[in-house]
């Protein structure tokens, strides 16, 4: 059985991960900043690291007896004085530095859809300047490309909560965001598999109307949909580049991107966005 670190075991898609090696009785090794979410999140991994990813010092070594490594470090919001660079770009580097070292089997990282084609946006200028170096480290690797998770569709719900939903152009872009449960299944079957980039959605290929829709529904709400012209769009991210710095664009950026394009990847899980939101309707009641 192939022993496993997860990095970012705390984060959304890492805990789902951590829990399905741990189902599957994979060794697994996790490195976290904070051990306690690891208790709080009911993970029960073989080992902890406890570190600071951005400083190689804190973690030397932390790949010797790992055959392969799997990544989900990267931030959507930039704090603590961190930026893009220095968390998906230099931090997941330390990792691959000691992955290297002690020859690590097999590299899995976890990027975004489409990234190779949006460097022009801060946060995936890390994420693939990061890749990059993953082709040309010389290990066998994997790239996994989602398209989104369900908990970025929780904007829609939100507004539905509020009475109206607010999309751009005629809200007729299509996407299939996937669950963190599915997207884990699909990274521990890369461990075994040899594609080298796995493009994956959701089971469900919906228009951003749909989504609102079925926001509306979750919630027992009259739908209503208000559509905002694109150049609203463009303006208001023009000045949000020109009059604020990238830790506050850096989001909101790439989110009126993407919103503003297909997002549509192989249709892969179980999970519904149905079910998520209604999920979220009674977890708020």
């Amino acid at each position: 059985m192939n022993r496993v670190l997860i990095a970012g075991a705390t984060g959304y898609l890492g805990g789902y991960i951590a829990k399905e090696l741990v189902k599957l009785s994979y060794p697994v090794r996790a490195l976290v900043r904070n051990p306690e979410k690891l208790k709080q999140n009911k993970i029960e991994v073989t080992e902890i690291v406890q570190s600071e990813i951005t400083r190689p010092d804190s973690i030397k070594d932390c790949c010797k007896n790992i055959d392969v490594v799997i990544s989900t470090v990267g931030i959507t919001r930039q704090k603590e004085g961190l930026t893009y660079m220095d968390v998906d770009y230099q931090a997941n580097m330390n990792l691959l530095q000691e992955a290297k070292k002690h020859g690590v089997k097999k590299f899995i990282y976890i990027s975004v859809l489409n990234g190779e084609n949006l460097r022009d946006l801060k946060i995936c200028e890390a994420k693939e300047l990061f890749v990059k170096q993953l082709i040309e480290s010389g290990l066998d690797y994997c790239i996994i490309r989602p398209n989104g998770f369900f908990s970025d569709m929780t904007e829609f719900y939100k507004m539905a909560t509020k009475g109206r939903v607010y999309l751009f152009g005629d809200g007729e872009l299509k996407t299939n965001p996937i669950h963190g449960e599915d997207l884990a299944a699909v990274c521990i079957e890369a461990i075994q598999k040899p594609d080298q980039e796995i493009k994956v959605g959701g089971p469900e290929t919906l228009s951003h109307n749909e989504i609102a829709t079925v926001a509306f529904d979750a919630l027992g709400i009259k739908p209503k949909i208000t559509h905002i012209p694109n150049w609203v769009r463009v303006v208001t991210l023009k000045i949000v580049r020109l009059f604020t710095g990238s830790k506050v664009y850096g989001p909101i950026e790439f989110f009126m991107t993407v919103m503003a394009m297909d997002m549509v990847a192989p249709e892969y899980g179980r999970h519904t966005l149905r079910e998520y939101f209604t999920n979220l309707n009674q977890v708020n009641r």
